[in-house]
């Protein structure tokens, strides 16, 4: 599903490096320019991965900025086509060709490896130029105001393609994950960022290593979460900028699913506890044995209005995120292009909402988490407590 779906899985990164401070609009449509998306239908290759239209996968020109520019929002997809040959496919063709090697060699008993390589090799680009190749696209939305993109997917290997096509294609630039300790840093008052630090387990400033050495802060945030939606209430204040006014209440807590997990001997445990959760009984139990809330399923509501999300607490990842829903209007007297850009504009109104809910909990948690008089919630509980 893409950025313009009510229901969307995404990532976030920070854009870093030098960008040009004058014609940037421009010059951020010649970049995706040189690495659009080249079309492979007539051809033989297997894959091919290029930048096309955030709301037309066909469409890849990039020379009119209202192709890609909204406002202060840079817009963009990035397009894979990929040809697949079934396993079972490709050894059947093989065989067929290895029998008529050696028919016509009768001298042999079997085919040489150099000529096997060289069969599969040409099987491979017969049944390739045969099959369509079958497309895929991951929306992009790039914030200039404060430089945060947003990519909709979670799948490791596209965020990979992702952030190379990028780099390569925006010279200069390059993405680096919100990862937990980014975003807590990002949330948290000028005041409270030295004792965040403090508590910072990383030793250097790699993102893998910031993710690695400091999966504490997605466990207790669980943890204190499924705390606060037990005992404490579930209603906080937007203390964050953004759509929201800041000072409006609003409602966070977590329910209908927890992934839990742990070391054991033999390898990682993981537990799900799905279904409406009253008393979070089984994920009590489990966390008595040590384990660590992973991921659970977040609600945000204020007013009528309600979030959705799967929140990954190792990485602040937001999977099946559902946002208040946002309607393409459909009449006689409705311009589509207006309506088209309407709707992005609202969608993305939404989906920042949540967020900017999201960070607002995330510094109420962060608040308690860094007083002198913290004291870890839910320690030493019983399925009874």
């Amino acid at each position: 599903m893409g950025l313009l779906s009510n229901t969307v899985s995404i990532c976030q990164f920070s854009v870093v490096g030098d960008m040009p401070t004058e014609n940037f609009i421009e010059w951020a449509g010649r970049c995706l320019a040189g690495h659009a998306f080249q079309s492979i239908e007539g051809g033989s290759e297997e894959q091919s991965v290029g930048w096309v239209h955030l709301d037309d996968f066909e469409a890849c020109d990039f020379e009119v900025p209202d192709a890609y520019a909204r406002d202060h929002y840079l817009t963009f997809s990035l397009r894979r086509d990929r040809r697949r040959i079934p396993a079972g496919m490709l050894k059947a063709h093989m065989e067929r060709a290895e029998q008529k090697f050696l028919t016509e060699h009768p001298g042999l008993q079997r085919v040489p490896k150099n000529k096997r390589e060289e069969l599969r090799d040409a099987v491979r680009g017969t049944l390739l130029s045969r099959t369509l190749p079958s497309p895929a696209t991951f929306d992009a939305v790039w914030d200039t105001r404060n430089g945060r993109l947003t990519l909709a997917t979670l799948n490791s290997q596209v965020i990979e393609m992702f952030e190379n096509l990028f780099k390569t294609s925006f010279e200069g630039l390059r993405l680096v994950a919100v990862h937990p300790m980014s975003r807590a840093v990002s949330v948290v008052g000028e005041e409270r960022r030295q004792a965040l630090q403090q508590l910072n387990r990383a030793v250097n400033d790699t993102v893998l290593d910031q993710i690695k050495d400091n999966l504490w802060l997605g466990w207790d945030f669980l943890r204190w979460l499924v705390d606060r939606t037990l005992n404490s209430g579930a209603e906080y204040r937007v203390n964050q900028s953004g759509p929201a006014l800041d000072g409006e209440g609003f409602v966070a807590y977590l329910n209908d699913r927890l992934v839990l997990t742990g070391g054991h001997e033999e390898g990682t445990q993981k537990i799900t506890v799905a279904g409406p959760q009253d008393h979070f009984d089984e994920a009590l139990a489990a966390l008595d044995t040590g384990k660590d809330i992973a991921e659970g399923t977040l609600y945000l509501e204020k007013g009528e209005q309600q979030w959705k999300m799967t929140l990954k607490g190792e990485l602040f990842q937001f999977g099946s995120y559902r946002c208040p829903a946002v309607k393409l209007e459909k009449d006689a007297l409705t311009d589509r292009d207006s309506e088209r850009l309407a709707v992005f504009f609202e969608r993305m109104y939404v989906l920042e909402e949540g967020l900017q809910l999201f960070d607002s909990l995330l510094c109420a948690f962060l608040e308690e988490r860094l007083a002198d008089d913290w004291h870890p919630p839910l320690a030493e509980t019983t399925p009874d407590a």
